[in-house]
């Protein structure tokens, strides 16, 4: 009885160490390819993007607009990005805006892909946020001001912060010199 009121504990501070909201909602899967047809999504535009709500919700998948447009949080361990040790470049899934590099990206054991520094100042917004009877730091992005998930300052050398992200708003693209000696390699076998 003790192991599992111990382990209920451990899943309790978990979800709140990452900020997450126990809401669910019914969501069809996230297809990268959809996000990209999105007429805002561009990974080389810098421009700011400012959509209405409704806007949003005509364009992103529907897991996409909760977490960017409602601000809410997946649940733990779900996201393909959170083992994920790929080399490239994270985007966010609404806009195509670059946010963090792979070679920044930690096991931080909260459930949720994390990063101790984003790839330039301002692909990242900061905003208080008081929800949920905790002071924390809420991340949107830079561009379109999606909300991406939280940062903590329990993070590891150099920077000391943990950017606590949602795998769902991220986009990924391989580094092209891994995928080039990746593909010789298999030519050779």
């Amino acid at each position: 009885m003790q192991k599992v009121w111990i382990l209920l504990v451990f899943v309790q501070l978990t979800f709140v160490s990452c900020g997450a909201q126990s809401t669910q909602t019914k969501e069809k899967k996230n297809t990268m390819s959809e996000a990209k047809k999105s007429p805002v999504y561009s990974r080389t535009d810098s421009g700011k993007v400012t959509m209405s709500e409704e806007e949003w919700k005509k364009i992103l998948p529907s897991d996409v607009y909760y977490i960017a447009r409602q601000k809410g949080t997946e649940r733990p361990w779900t996201s393909k990005f959170e083992k994920f040790d790929e080399v490239g470049t994270y985007y966010c899934a609404a806009c195509g805006n670059a946010l963090f590099k792979s070679d920044t990206k930690f096991e931080s054991g909260c459930g949720w892909p994390s990063f101790y520094e984003p790839i330039s100042k301002s692909s990242i917004i900061y905003i208080p946020d008081n929800s949920l009877g905790m002071t924390r730091t809420e991340v949107e992005c830079g561009r379109c001001k999606a909300h991406l998930g939280h940062v903590f300052d329990d993070g590891p050398p150099p920077t000391g912060l943990r950017y606590c992200i949602n795998g769902v708003i991220l986009d990924f693209e391989k580094a092209k010199a891994t995928e080039k000696k990746y593909n010789e390699k298999k030519k050779d076998e």
